[in-house]
């Protein structure tokens, strides 16, 4: 695994021209241009506050500032792993020419495409930070868990978009499988909601380590609480297990790739 790391380092200057060139290719003749970046967390951030207005109104209790803020906090950072995981999954298909013409570390197709999204993300980001400053969210020392949890979703995504690139490779229908997952995947991840609403159920939507890292993300930012520790070990150890098996998984398929693309 480290030899695979180690590699994608040296090809870095690839890594860099296949990610700006997603980027020219995405906006290319767009209207909107990079606005898209901040325009798609924008709807889905209204359509959580909706959601999340008619569960306060079915409840019969106001919705409170804090709430909003930690949808805000909470869809930014999902909505890079969704579109980082539909972009990674078709990662090697839609270089096909590449894949079967030159070598290089095939891993650097998923990285570039996650690179892409993450620009987009720091696009987001800025604009979160400039609304995070006008609710008068303020800042406390558990803010430096952030950095560390925003590297844990990366790696997490990484390793799953190498699991599913190969995968759809090989099997093409296993886009469409994660598409309607992804689509329905939001219901089941506390991004619209907090997994404290469910009560005993809790531990139920902190199993998905997306949703340990969002709550714990959550905590650190708009609460200016200390990470719950026990599953913040728990989306740690979650996280470096689908990296570890995505990249041996993705390493020991790289040879049949070209021949099966």
């Amino acid at each position: 695994m480290f030899k695979a790391m180690r590699e994608i380092f040296n090809y870095r200057d690839l890594l860099f021209m296949l990610t700006t060139r997603d980027l020219r290719v995405r906006y290319k003749q767009a209207a909107m241009g990079f606005l898209w970046a901040v325009f798609m967390p924008i709807i889905a951030v209204c359509a959580g506050i909706l959601i999340k207005k008619a569960m306060a109104v079915v409840a019969q209790r106001p919705l409170e500032i804090d709430a909003i803020v930690s949808i805000t906090v909470k869809t930014l950072p999902y909505t890079f792993f969704i579109s980082s995981i539909r972009f990674a999954v078709q990662a090697l298909v839609g270089n096909s020419s590449l894949v079967t013409k030159i070598y290089f570390p095939r891993a650097v197709l998923v990285l570039s495409s996650i690179f892409a999204c993450m620009f987009d993300f720091c696009v987001a980001a800025a604009v979160v930070v400039i609304l995070l400053t006008v609710f008068k969210v303020g800042v406390s020392i558990y803010l430096l868990w952030a950095p560390f949890l925003l590297l844990l979703l990366v790696l997490f995504t990484f390793g799953l978009g190498l699991i599913l690139s190969s995968a759809n490779l090989f099997f093409r229908d296993v886009k469409y499988v994660v598409e309607i997952i992804l689509m329905f995947g939001i219901f089941f991840t506390p991004v619209f909601f907090s997994a404290s609403d469910f009560g005993k159920w809790e531990p139920l939507m902190l199993i998905n380590p997306i949703g340990s890292i969002l709550e714990t993300l959550n905590r650190v930012v708009v609460l200016h609480q200390m990470p719950d520790l026990f599953w913040l070990s728990y989306a740690t150890l979650a996280t470096a297990a689908i990296f570890t098996l995505g990249m041996t998984v993705f390493h020991k398929m790289e040879p049949l790739f070209a021949e099966n693309i």
